[in-house]
This record gives structure tokens, sequence and C-alpha cells, in this order.
């Protein structure tokens, strides 16, 4: 794979930081964007603007043309049964409110929503406030010392009852990947509806929803070179059909008196108002970009990045890695390593390495319960994408290891 002229394509990464030619390791909070989805989304917006599904003229039945391929490419890029089961959204966050809103009639006092310790907020919060509303309760589901699920305990509270399992594919802070396919098939197994959060799984490793088996799958444009404004919920057709909308107005309703509304079918019923036109535009492009790589290979190349990359930082003696090490029994870990500089705060690191050019992201991660389990009030992350190469590590690595003789001699 020829990883300079792929990095050739994306043009945000063509700049100098002051002095220094541009490093970005902070993909995991968003991808940069190839100059086809570039491209689309202007051609779009210079020939074919409309708003979809509305009017009788050659622009608006463009648009809807356009708007609706992208939802039969999601359909044959995460092996969708249906293209009713895909509905496009805001984003990863809108996908699980969207969820969790919907099975407000559904869950009871005393039910259970298990989640998954290394959480995003964004895959907790919206399950807290659904909690709050029906009166069931949320338990975490509990990560060993090495920050990996704890299988032996998520079992064992399945055992005791679950009416929804969240969990997420690829933690966004450690980048550990979870066996979502097993973890599904044990929930299915006792009942539980399940909901996966696969916003940091999808640029890095092809998804098969059907192969899954989970009820929900949620993920966001702009992690996977995309813009940002749009995100996807995939559902299991049946369990997408029982949700409430959260939203209503126009374009999702079957019929309007002023005495009363029926709603329309799904699609559309869970797509009220004007959608993300042109962000779905992009999205569409970035899967075309993604389907024309070698895969495969692109795994491979992501994966030597993460070995040079942890092996580098175990060298510096200041470092305390948090992400678990590689181990055959599970998945390589994916895009992210999580780190921390002796007792340097974070945001110290992630200035001094911007002063060299080097992007990475420095916080909690929107991710405060994970934080308390790693005994930390931030970290500093670095997150690969298709477009890092070995020297961006490397230069990288040498950055980090300055900050270390500066702050930490």
């Amino acid at each position: 794979m020829n990883i300079p002229s792929l990095r050739n394509q994306f043009p945000a990464l063509d700049q100098h930081i002051g002095d220094y030619p541009l490093v970005y390791l902070d993909t995991a909070a968003t991808s940069q964007k190839p100059r086809q989805v570039l491209d689309a989304m202007a051609n779009f917006l210079t020939t074919d603007n409309a708003n979809v599904h509305r009017a009788a003229h050659t622009l608006s039945g463009r648009a809807t043309a356009s708007y609706e391929a992208v939802r039969d490419k999601l359909k044959a890029f995460i092996h969708a049964v249906r293209r009713e089961e895909i509905i496009f959204t805001h984003g990863t966050t809108e996908a699980i409110n969207l969820v969790a809103n919907g099975l407000k009639h559904r869950l009871n006092p005393g039910d259970v929503i298990l989640v998954d310790s290394a959480a995003h907020h964004a895959n907790l919060v919206p399950w807290q406030q659904l909690a709050a509303q029906t009166g069931a309760r949320v338990e975490a589901i509990p990560l060993t010392a090495e920050l990996r699920l704890d299988i032996a305990a998520f079992e064992a509270l399945l055992e005791a009852g679950a009416a929804v399992v969240a969990l997420g594919h690829v933690s966004n802070v450690l980048g550990t990947v979870n066996d979502v396919k097993t973890l599904c098939a044990k929930a299915r197994a006792k009942g539980a509806l399940t909901l996966v959060d696969g916003a940091q799984a999808v640029a890095h490793q092809a998804v098969d929803v059907a192969d899954i088996g989970c009820d929900f799958y949620v993920f966001s444009g702009h992690k996977m070179y995309a813009p940002d404004g749009v995100g996807v919920l995939y559902g299991r057709f049946e369990a997408l059909d029982s949700l409430t909308p959260l939203l209503t107005g126009g374009e999702m309703i079957k019929t309007v008196s002023f005495a009363d509304t029926q709603f329309g079918e799904l699609p559309n019923r869970l797509e009220a108002g004007t959608p993300p036109i042109v962000s779905v535009i992009g999205l569409g492009a970035a899967i075309d970009f993604i389907n024309s790589l070698d895969r495969l290979a692109l795994q491979a190349h992501e994966r030597e990045l993460m070995a040079r990359l942890r092996a580098g930082l175990e060298t510096v003696p200041q470092i305390r890695i948090h992400s678990p090490h590689d181990d055959t029994a599970y998945a390589p870990n994916s895009g992210a390593i999580a780190f921390n500089l002796g007792d340097q705060h974070h945001q110290d690191v992630g200035i001094l390495l911007d002063q060299q050019g080097i992007a990475v992201r420095c916080g909690h991660h929107c991710a405060m319960p994970l934080m308390s389990l790693m005994g930390v009030k931030g970290c500093c992350r670095a997150s690969i994408g298709l477009y890092t190469t070995p020297n961006d590590i490397d230069r990288f690595l040498a950055a980090i290891k300055e900050a270390a003789e500066l702050l930490c001699p």
C-alpha cells in the first residue's frame, strides 16, 4: 500500500504548524477528509443543492436520488439486511439518544441497563437519562485490572437479568477491541437488547452487523473520513420499528390533522425534519474512498504503526501507558493509545507537542468513569489513521522524549 500517495489525498495534512510539518495523531477525535469527499460535497452544493423527498423539481429529484443512494451504500458497507435498517442521524450521540428515548415505553422500574465501564459519555449518559425516566437502573460492566472488559463479571450480570446491554466496539481512549459478536450472543441468549457503539471501529476494520448479531449499531461520519454532522443508526428491522421517535415533525409522518398524527414507515419515521443532506453526500464519498482501498493491507499498516508507537513509548521511563498490551486472547488494540508523562498535567504535554507541530488529544476524553478507574483526571492520547506514516510516529516519539527530558529530568 502506497501510504505517501494515500496521504497526499488529504489536503489538510499538507501544512506547517509554526516551523514544523503537521503530524496529526488525533484521528480518534476526528479524521481528516480526502479530496474526493470535499469534492463530492462541493459538487453537490454547486449543481444539485435542494431539499430531499419534498418537491417534484429536477434538483430535488437529483438530491433525493443521491441521498438515498448513500443509504444503499451503507446497507452494503455494514451488511445490513434491509435499506430501511439504516437511519441517518447527526452523529453517534444522537443515534444513541434516539435508541434510548425510543425504548422508554419498553422499560419498567427495576429493569437493568448494562453499560461498558470504558464507555464514552455518549454511550452512558443517554442510558442514565432513560433510567431516570423509567425507574430502571444503570449498572457498569467492570473492567479487569488490565482495563479489558471483565467477561466473567459480564456473564454474572447477565444471569441476574438485563433489559439492555450497551457496549463499545473499540475504546476511544485505550484502543481496546471488544469481541462484540460473542458479547452480543451472550446478551441475546438472556433476552437483552444490544447496542454497539462503533464510532471508533468503522474506520479501522470492516463491520458486519449481521455477523455481530446486535440489535443496534451506531457510528459517526467524521471519524471515518466523512464530514461531521452525520451519523448512522443501524437497527435490526423489528427492533428499529419498535422505537418511539425521538423527534417529530416534517417528513416522518403518514397523515396529520389537528386531531391526530399517524407516523410513517421506516426509515422516514425516525428521520424528522431536513436531514444533513450535504454531509450524507460526503459520507457516501467516504464509503467509496474506503471501499477503493485494500482494507486488509490497511489493517496491517495500522497494526505496524501501533506496534511502533507502543514500542517507542515503552523506551521512555517517565511514560505510563494505560492501554493494555496486545494479547493473543484478544483482538489487537486499534487506533489509539493512552498515556501520561510522569505526574505532568496532560495539557502541558499536549502544548509542548503542539509546539513541534504534533497534534494529540489531552483531557478526560469524555470518559470520566474510565479516568477514575485509571486513577487519573486526564491523559494524552495518540491516535492514528490510514494516512499516518512511520515518520509521523518517529517525530512524535522524538518530541515526547524531549518533553520527558524537559518536564521530568
